[in-house]
């Protein structure tokens, strides 16, 4: 009889898998779920009838879904009592003008996104959200984003998200901790 050792293969995380862990992680301490299959993302306060809060992300896009959680740790309490945080959104086909701000509001979600991204195994991409118009992300865009990453690495994340990282990271086994996970070396600004 041969003994076999099996090492845990690290894998990117699906999002059905993403939903899972964040009820799993959220559901019952935050009152909060998370799930696919919107037109577009949308968060959704509980109403007085009891129901919970609930995060929508677009179809079922593993992207969306870490990028939809990663607006819902950025939001204060306040805000998350408020349809889509309170906040403005122009859709695609935004000004210069319009983009500029856009890009302001979106440093913070989009550098939790991409930890997120790398505890799930997958990879990252800086969205700009504005197909239509012709307008990319602009280099100070992806600069403000990897220098926030580079913040978190150092200065660590709040409690929701190292939560939320805490369990992507036990079901992808990209990294063995969070420490392990945020080291400066692992977010390369190339790759933006």
């Amino acid at each position: 009889m041969s003994r076999h050792s099996f090492a845990f293969v690290p894998q990117a995380l699906d999002a059905a898998t993403i939903v899972r862990l964040f009820n799993a992680t959220f559901l019952e301490t935050e009152q909060t779920c998370l799930r696919g299959g919107g037109e577009e993302p949308f968060y959704q306060p509980a109403d007085r009838s009891g129901a919970v809060h609930s995060i929508i992300f677009t179809r079922d896009y593993a992207a969306s879904a870490l990028h939809e959680v990663a607006h819902w740790c950025v939001a204060g309490a306040q805000r998350r009592l408020l349809e889509d945080y309170g906040y403005w959104y122009a859709p695609d086909g935004r000004t210069a003008e319009q983009q500029a701000l856009f890009e302001r509001v979106e440093v913070r979600p989009q550098a939790l996104e991409w930890l997120f991204s790398a505890a799930a195994g997958r990879d990252f991409h800086v969205s700009a959200d504005n197909l239509s118009a012709g307008l990319g992300a602009s280099e100070a865009f992806k600069e403000a984003i990897y220098q926030q990453v580079m913040a978190f690495c150092q200065q660590g994340v709040c409690v929701r998200p190292q939560r939320f990282m805490a369990a992507l990271l036990a079901a992808s086994g990209v990294a063995a901790s969070l420490q392990e996970l945020l080291l400066p070396t692992r977010f390369a600004r190339s790759r933006l």
